[in-house]
């Protein structure tokens, strides 16, 4: 990999939004770039419900193989995040991913 000092008029390459209430969060750094990459794809290529909120559909073999991590670590990250009411999984029909819905922390919390 290529690397380069960063200036004044340097360009970021692409990446990927974490907010900074995030950081101080009691959850595992892997929930953390996973909550990251899903905020990603929602914004990149949401779907829309019914209602005008964005989704994603996310297979945990997919998730898991863009982490580079095993299924059963994100299993347990998925669970972190939906534990601290960073997304909501909603279930579709029997072999069907969930609906992943990503919540925005609306403002960083003094307790955090």
């Amino acid at each position: 990999m290529e690397v380069e000092f960063m200036t004044a008029d340097t360009t970021l390459p692409p990446c990927m939004p974490l907010p900074r209430a995030m950081l101080r969060l009691p959850i595992s750094s892997t929930a953390k770039v996973m909550y990251a990459r899903m905020l990603d794809i929602v914004f990149l290529s949401g779907i829309e419900d019914t209602n005008g909120i964005l989704f994603i559909h996310f297979p945990i073999v997919e998730l898991a193989a863009a982490l580079a991590r095993s299924t059963m670590t994100v299993k347990r990250s998925l669970n972190e995040l939906e534990d601290a009411g960073l997304i909501l999984r909603v279930r579709q029909g029997f072999g069907e991913p969930n609906k992943i819905y990503v919540l925005i922390p609306k403002k960083e919390d003094s307790r955090l």
